[in-house]
């Protein structure tokens, strides 16, 4: 299997010494754990009846799920594998023609100084002739942020540059009212474990219902995922969810952008 680093420099054709501090930020390393590959989901705004975005979600060569890889990478090299996903995410994406939104997840425990640490996003997406306001990026509640304030400077430096920020896997564990107080997203996704059977549990629902209130208090969307049931849709949109990501309206698919199920959601 190749190494990520040769990826990246086959991919910027010898430019990445004039790209700058991105590759040597800090002295990180390269992924060097195998090929990488890319899957796509969408997640469909119903009121519109249209797709919204495709997330970006990592595989190994083989289709190995995100965890699978996450498992192989160590700490000293989180920094090239972040940057080496996002390019591919993007190459990948343009590659396949997508013409709406892309959101990349992104490890903010990863990033040292969000200025020098785009660098390598942007010179992607202008090599391949990709929009950079069509990016979003999304931070997981799921893992614990090291330095907060740090966090909140890439997220500020992100949209500031006009991109989309997320909290991902939101009421997944880690201080997720905390990180929607301080870093003020557009976008929250629900996590699946509150979407799961929330059409039949009175606990669920009161607790997104609170979620939905304050993010429209706040002028924050909100995104469904994992939503695999006709129930679970019906539940979340007598609520008010108009976007949604899951099983019943399309699985992930590898090297493609797979088009929504509309018939499912009637």
């Amino acid at each position: 299997m190749s190494e990520v680093r040769p990826y990246l420099e086959r991919f910027f054709e010898g430019e990445l010494a004039e790209i700058g501090g991105c590759i040597r930020c800090r002295g990180a390393r390269a992924w060097n754990g195998g090929e990488l590959r890319m899957a796509f989901q969408p997640i469909v705004d119903v009121a519109r009846r249209e797709v919204f975005a495709y997330e970006a979600l990592v595989r190994g060569p083989g289709g190995e799920p995100a965890g699978a890889v996450l498992a192989t990478v160590t700490e000293e090299q989180l920094y090239g594998f972040d940057q080496t996903c996002r390019v591919l995410a993007i190459d990948t994406a343009q590659r396949l023609g997508m013409r709406a939104r892309l959101s990349i997840n992104f490890l903010p425990n990863a990033v040292y100084e969000p200025a020098t640490c785009i660098r390598l996003t942007l010179a992607a997406a202008h090599k391949v002739g990709f929009d950079p306001q069509r990016l979003i990026f999304e931070m997981t509640e799921a893992e614990k942020i090291r330095d907060p304030q740090h966090a909140l400077s890439i997220v500020r430096d992100y949209q500031d540059r006009g991109f989309l920020t997320a909290i991902d896997d939101f009421g997944a564990g880690y201080s997720g009212l905390n990180l929607l107080a301080e870093y003020q997203p557009q976008l929250v996704k629900l996590d699946m474990a509150l979407v799961r059977d929330i059409d039949r549990h009175r606990a669920r629902q009161a607790i997104v219902g609170g979620v939905l209130g304050t993010c429209a208090a706040l002028g924050v969307q909100v995104i469904a995922e994992g939503v695999e049931t006709r129930a679970e849709y019906d539940q979340l949109r007598a609520m008010g969810v108009a976007l949604f990501q899951g099983y019943l309206i399309a699985r992930p698919q590898v090297e493609a952008l797979p088009e929504p199920d509309w018939a499912a959601l009637g």
